[in-house]
């Protein structure tokens, strides 16, 4: 029995021996987790301290520009380098297109033969003014007149004149040729004669009506017909004049 009561004894003691190494085991591995004394912060604060009297900052890059200023280093891809405005074409160099240097300044394409055309140049040619009626062209009155034109004259005198207004009708520019119909009195006469009326909504030509009656006293009739034959159209108008 004695022998039995030994063996527990032996058995209790390595029992709190090995309870005791599992104890200090737990209590070094709880201090590894253990925040730092104030002792330790303060000396890290320190550190920290040096390092920025020292010119760091927290990222650790204590590069500066010389300038100490703030501002981009890099030079602009439009820009190359060593690049001078003096010594390089104008922006505006080009703008007139590639004919303007052979035009001397005047705007247009550069027609062969044409290329010196300038203020003085002489132009020969072109479309001309009919100043003269066509021979055999016709003046035949319409049916119903576009208009119907009066005025008095002295008989005895040299007679008179009324000059009226006529607005463009037609899409392009046309030219005209007025006279009276046959059957007309003769002492009436219209100028011009022949001449171009603009295109609608341009400038409006004017006629005039002369009379002559040489003594004569009355009412003198007459139609006077504006043919435009390019136009395929005419104007016709009755005219009436009275001689005392």
């Amino acid at each position: 029995s004695s022998h039995v009561v030994q063996q527990q004894q032996q058995h209790q003691y390595i029992m709190k021996f090995l309870s005791a190494i599992f104890l200090a085991s737990a209590l070094n591995d709880a201090c590894a987790f253990a925040p730092n004394s104030m002792g330790s912060y303060r000396a890290s604060t320190t550190a920290v301290k040096n390092q920025l009297g020292n010119d760091m900052d927290l990222s650790g890059n204590a590069w500066k520009p010389d300038s100490e200023k703030m501002g981009s280093t890099d030079t602009g891809d439009y820009f190359p380098e060593g690049y001078d405005p003096s010594t390089n074409p104008d922006f505006s160099e080009g703008m007139m297109g590639s004919q303007a240097m052979l035009a001397g300044g005047d705007k247009g394409p550069q027609l062969p033969g044409m290329e010196n055309l300038g203020e003085d140049a002489v132009m020969m040619g072109g479309i001309e003014e009919n100043s003269e009626i066509p021979a055999g062209m016709e003046f035949v009155p319409a049916s119903v007149p576009d208009g119907e034109l009066t005025f008095q004259v002295a008989g005895s005198g040299k007679g008179g004149e009324l000059t009226f207004e006529v607005k463009p009708f037609c899409m392009g520019f046309e030219d005209y040729f007025a006279a009276f119909a046959p059957g007309s009195h003769p002492s009436l006469k219209v100028t011009p004669c022949a001449g171009r009326m603009d295109r609608r909504g341009g400038e409006s030509t004017f006629m005039t009506i002369t009379c002559e009656p040489r003594g004569q006293a009355g009412t003198f009739t007459g139609d006077l017909v504006v043919n435009l034959p390019e136009d395929m159209s005419k104007l016709s108008y009755k005219v009436s004049v009275t001689a005392f």
